[in-house]
């Protein structure tokens, strides 16, 4: 970042339909692209696009094509020579001086090809997907429907009052269960709709032994607890006819102890299914220790199954297959399994039996759920990061090009998130995934900013030792713009803009007093699919991710502080979907201070100014800044907006967040 040059006069371009129009190219194709620059930045000599295809560094030479509203606009012809065509931008000023703009911003000297803007050539996540707000729903605590109480409480299972505290503690940590169903989504779809979400994405639906349903023992059938796989129909359709699109959860790394395929390879190691999975030899135990580790010493990062092996009568050992119920006594297995959690063995994908059955073609587990009757529209897959990697083997790129491939088979109108808590760029580049679950780049930058200094979080987060650092404005910016500039802006555009979810710690529980407009407003006006934990709403609080797992207090509605929440919630998802450029428009920062960030998002149809302060502030930006904002009409918050020759002046208390909706771009 040049700090010599106020942020709101720097040149931009950031890969965004205003700067190339053309968001699907094909391989080979010449794309025309766009940057700005400010008259006041001073007088540019030279314009270039520094591309590197095959490695190989190639400059084309850029045109003044346009000026307008104190910016001139160049324009380059690009051919486009890989799938993911790397490109920055070269200013040559008058006095002789470089000026790099990368996805990281300006820099005086020659930057990383990892910072490089990038493009993908080729099919795109649906145009729906940019356009989504998402509900993420954990079945078992979000409602029961009348059918819930005629269900047994299975064996595995402690069964839960709706209105019982959750028991975060083994036991009760994975195995507390409440009884909510399918069904019962179904019936509260309506409250979906009042809130404005339209992409509503459920955890695991599949049978297992936990409340969360990640340790799958089958990926054939529903849940019979959740109402069986009529009742995922019934859900769907229903979904559908309220414009309400549904995504499913598939664990790719692993499936449960005791699934079908796992009970086959236990008791053939012969048979095609025993190819599914890892088994370790006394060797192979010793170069990888980690992966067999006491269930005890098990990191518990997401799905809260430490507890099985220490609880369960007559447990194996972590990593150890179980014996036989009864005949002779086989020799005794050890396996791979998620970070030595015993309940979670490990997919091996060189098994290409594993890939047919799993992933690949139209008679897959991936395919069959998009297909009718279900008609799913996609899936989040969990634990992408780790899927197909062990030791030395790598086969993440091959299953998630193969999952996407199969996808488009079936059905080309479906979107592929994947899960990658951290930074989760190298495995994102248009590539499979359409979209990231990561903290790295919205979630914990705003925790960090948002958050009362000295607040701890462990578990899903991913916050180093559990601790929350204590951000500044500028820090969150900075933050957020390292970890999204790995991105290409497709991409980015399918990130989920996370305050929370099933695996972390409430927002609210350590929130400073007043922010929630604040989070959730940037979460709705960011790039980024916004993304609603069911019971935010409410303002449930939780201290890690088994906590906030709390059943949905349906009997609040209507108290005076839950519905002035849930009309917070219903405003800014329904500005979010009210404007385009909120979802598809470029971004600029224009003025980033300690308790103040200003921002824009523009389209050539709109643009939308937005404050988002965590405490009182004044500032005025220079008229450059934005156009048209004599014109600015009011559309969230309190804020005050000024235009004048001498600026644009903004002001108001805090914390607080502000929108104003002003002129689109169109320099030409």
């Amino acid at each position: 970042m040049d700090d010599a040059v106020p942020l709101a006069q720097l040149p931009h371009h950031d890969g965004s339909p205003l700067y190339i129009e053309e968001q699907h190219p094909s391989l080979g194709q010449d794309l025309v692209m766009r940057m700005r620059v400010p008259a006041t930045f001073g007088t540019v000599a030279s314009v270039h696009v520094r591309s590197n295809p095959n490695r190989e560094p190639r400059f084309a030479e850029a045109t003044l094509v346009a000026s307008a509203d104190g910016w001139d606009w160049w324009e380059a012809t690009v051919e486009v020579e890989n799938p993911v065509h790397h490109y920055r931008w070269l200013i040559v000023t008058d006095d002789g001086r470089q000026h790099w703009l990368n996805a990281r911003g300006l820099s005086r000297v020659e930057t990383l090809d990892s910072e490089d803007f990038r493009l993908v050539a080729g099919s795109d996540a649906p145009d729906w997907a940019a356009e989504s707000v998402l509900y993420q729903v954990f079945p078992d605590r979000f409602a029961r429907s009348d059918a819930a109480d005629s269900r047994a409480t299975p064996d595995w299972a402690i069964a839960a009052d709706w209105a019982d505290p959750v028991d975060t503690q083994p036991p009760g940590r994975s195995k507390q269960f409440y009884g909510g169903d399918l069904d019962g989504v179904r019936d509260k779809l309506d409250h979906l709709v009042g809130l404005g979400v339209n992409l509503l994405y459920l955890t695991p639906v599949f049978p297992g032994r936990s409340n969360h349903r990640y340790d799958a023992s089958s990926f054939a059938e529903v849940d019979e607890l959740l109402g069986g796989d009529e009742a995922l129909v019934r859900l769907v359709g229903a979904a559908h006819e309220r414009g309400i699109r549904v995504i499913g959860d598939l664990t790719s790394n692993h499936s449960g102890d005791g699934h079908e395929w796992f009970a086959s390879a236990l008791a053939d190691p012969e048979a095609e299914e025993a190819a599914f999975y890892y088994w370790l030899d006394a060797v192979q135990a010793e170069l990888a220790p980690e992966e067999t580790a006491s269930s005890a010493d098990a990191v518990d990062a997401s799905y809260a199954v430490t507890d099985a092996a220490p609880d369960a009568p007559d447990a194996p050992a972590a990593g150890a297959a179980p014996a036989p119920a009864d005949g002779p006594a086989a020799p005794r297995r050890s396996y791979v399994s998620w970070l030595g959690v015993p309940s979670l063995p490990k997919f091996n994908w060189n098994s290409e039996v594993l890939r047919r059955r799993f992933i690949e073609g139209e008679e897959s587990v991936v395919a069959r759920w998009l297909r009718p009757p279900f008609n799913l529209d996609g899936w989040r897959i969990d634990v992408a990061n780790m899927t197909g990697r062990y030791l030395d083997e790598d086969h993440n790129a091959e299953v998630r090009r193969i999952i996407r491939r199969t996808m488009n088979e079936v059905n080309p109108d479906t979107i592929l998130l994947g899960e990658s808590t951290n930074d989760a760029a190298g495995d994102f580049q248009g590539d499979a995934w359409h979209g990231a679950m990561t903290y790295a780049n919205f979630t914990r930058p705003l925790w960090s900013w948002l958050l009362v200094p000295g607040s701890t979080a462990f578990g899903g987060l991913g916050f180093a030792l559990g601790m929350v650092p204590d951000f500044t404005g500028r820090q969150f910016v900075e933050a957020h713009t390292q970890f999204a500039a790995g991105f290409p802006w497709r991409t980015r555009l399918g990130a989920m803009n996370a305050l929370d979810t099933h695996d972390t710690p409430r927002f609210a529980t350590w929130a400073r007093p007043g922010v929630t407009p604040v989070a959730l407003g940037l979460s709705v006006t960011l790039p980024g699919i916004p993304v609603v934990f069911a019971g935010d709403e409410f303002g449930l609080a939780g201290e890690d991710g088994e906590a906030s797992r709390t059943p949905m207090p349906w009997g609040t509605i209507g108290e005076a502080d839950v519905s002035a929440r849930i009309d917070l919630y219903t405003d800014l998802i329904g500005l979010r979907r009210a404007h385009l450029a909120l979802s598809t428009g470029s971004m600029r920062w224009l003025h980033v201070g300690d308790d103040v960030l200003v921002y824009v998002r523009e389209s050539p149809s709109e643009s939308v100014l937005c404050v988002a302060a965590r405490a009182d502030y004044d500032v005025t930006l220079p008229s450059v800044a934005v156009a048209g904002a004599d014109a600015a009409t009011p559309a969230f918050g309190d804020g005050r907006l000024a235009a004048s020759d001498d600026g644009i002046s903004l002001a108001g208390s805090g914390p607080s967040f502000s929108v104003w909706v002003l002129p689109g771009v169109n320099p030409a």
